[in-house]
């Protein structure tokens, strides 16, 4: 992720005189390869945003740059068969099969008629769906995971530089939905494509993004950075509270047990002085200690703070 790919300069909408813009003067920049994750409360214009990027939306001033391109001179209708666009709510047409979901946008390039068929059985493949078994079912008989899978597969039919995502899995079921973050996360692997994500979920934001841009109103941004940077420094109060409760509980799932460095932290049996444990704790890399009871278990972690709140054996304080 060394250039930008799509870079919005100044960029506002506004709908009409005497009311405030839904975006402001936006500059942001996008990464090619990267997961940029667009979160906020409800009316932020994170969903504008997007449409502004592929132009369903008109910009009222700025610029929209795609790969070096003002896109914003051009035929928006070329501009989108370029861009993939997965919304909510699927948006399959209805009157047609899978298959021909799928190959709406490869049509409308002019493929020929078996590089689209090639095409459809590969994109279905890559989203987990027998080919054989969907190509020729309607969108009525799938299930909403289903129907968001073949939103995917359509998006990427034409294999567009560009994803934008629009609340993808937001109508799903929370077992379906992360079935479907992990199987989009795995396919980010292999595919490297350049997406904006939008969601009003900060956990979710913080599973997909490479990088996240946390908005206030007006698509104004409040902090753009990764998900570690942000969940350990917040950038004002706004962000605090977007963030809220658990912050530091929420970065454990950016993790992986087999890449955490595991080593003994010391433990302390009750009871104990607090001079002894002053002495473990100056002793310890991480400056903390277990406190266990008679019988092994343990009952709180203790570092110098807590022991100095108290002069009295550790046991006693565990108690009040």
């Amino acid at each position: 992720m060394t250039e930008p790919l799509i870079r919005l300069e100044n960029v506002s909408k506004s709908y009409g005189a005497g009311t405030e813009p839904a975006v402001k003067n936006l500059t942001l920049e996008v990464m090619r390869g990267e997961v940029l994750v667009l979160v906020g409360p409800s009316g932020c214009g994170k969903s504008t945003t997007l449409r502004l990027i592929n132009r369903l939306i008109e910009p009222s001033s700025g610029r929209i740059i795609l790969n070096g391109e003002d896109v914003t001179k051009g035929d928006p209708a070329i501009l989108r068969r370029k861009i993939g666009y997965v919304i909510q709510q699927v948006g399959l047409f209805p009157h047609r099969t899978i298959a021909e979901n799928i190959a709406t946008v490869p049509k409308l390039l002019g493929w020929d008629a078996k590089k689209i068929d090639a095409r459809i059985d590969e994109m279905l493949d890559l989203v987990s769906m027998d080919p054989e078994t969907y190509r020729d079912r309607f969108p009525k008989e799938l299930s909403g995971g289903q129907a968001q899978r073949v939103g995917v597969a359509r998006a990427l039919a034409a294999d567009p530089d560009v994803l934008l995502m629009d609340e993808p899995f937001g109508a799903i079921d929370p077992i379906t939905r992360d079935r479907l973050q992990n199987e989009f996360l795995r396919l980010q692997q292999e595919l490297k494509k350049t997406i904006v994500f939008v969601t009003h979920d900060i956990d979710e934001a913080i599973k997909m993004g490479n990088r996240i841009a946390i908005l206030r109103e007006g698509s104004e941004i409040a902090q753009l950075d990764t998900p570690e940077a942000i969940l350990a420094h917040p950038a004002d109060e706004f962000v605090e509270s977007f963030l809220g409760s658990g912050a530091i509980l929420k970065g454990l799932t950016l993790k992986r047990v087999r890449d955490i460095d595991m080593h003994q932290v010391p433990t302390l049996k009750a009871p104990v002085m607090r001079a002894e444990a002053l002495q473990e704790l100056q002793d310890s890399p991480d400056q903390v200690a277990l406190l266990l009871d008679d019988n092994d278990k343990p009952l709180r972690w203790i570092d110098e703070r807590s022991l100095n709140r108290t002069a009295q054996p550790i046991e006693k304080a565990v108690g009040r």
